[in-house]
């Protein structure tokens, strides 16, 4: 008898604490419709987000198609081919680069062995975080959609950065970009 008013005492006092709760505010985060360009949503900065493909300070990429990412990747998920530099289309900063580079994030695991292992810094995880989709094929990330943007002082808007280009950052942009 002793334990059967045990299990009730318990059972009482776990309700008690759902009834409890029932009457307190709800705390949600404004993710949908929040202000910025998060629209709301909180991060912590080690979050490991999308990949991005760096550019160093010419704006060519840092990728040297060097596969050590696809050898430490745990779930396979990244495919490159390699390609040489020419003279007339100078793409990264070394004899080689990344030709093809993609990221099937169907089977990523968001691991970070990939940042770890590149020896150039060119991987990193992003910030981004909106991957859903109905269709997997759209789930296989192409360089393309994960190359940083060319430096504003290089890129398409050059003329209002003068500054910066006074200050020492090239005014043009890299052969082959």
């Amino acid at each position: 008898m002793p334990t059967i008013l045990k299990d009730i005492a318990a059972i009482a006092k776990g309700m008690s604490i759902t009834f409890m709760e029932m009457f307190q505010p709800t705390v949600v985060e404004n993710y949908p419709d929040g202000p910025g360009p998060l629209r709301g949503a909180k991060f912590q900065e080690r979050y490991r987000g999308v990949h991005v493909l760096q550019r160093d300070e010419n704006g060519l990429e840092k990728c040297v198609a060097c596969f050590l990412c696809a050898a430490a990747c745990p779930s396979n998920c990244i495919y490159i081919e390699a390609a040489e530099n020419t003279e007339e289309n100078r793409v990264s900063g070394a004899e080689r680069y990344a030709k093809v580079y993609n990221i099937d994030y169907n089977r990523c695991i968001f691991c970070g062995y990939c940042v770890e292992a590149c020896p150039t810094d060119a991987i990193t995880h992003g910030h981004g975080f909106e991957l859903a989709t109905f269709n997997a094929s759209s789930l296989v990330y192409r360089k393309e959609q994960m190359l940083a943007p060319i430096p504003a002082h290089i890129g398409a808007n050059a003329v209002f950065n003068q500054a910066e280009v006074l200050g020492g950052a090239p005014a043009q942009v890299a052969p082959g970009e």
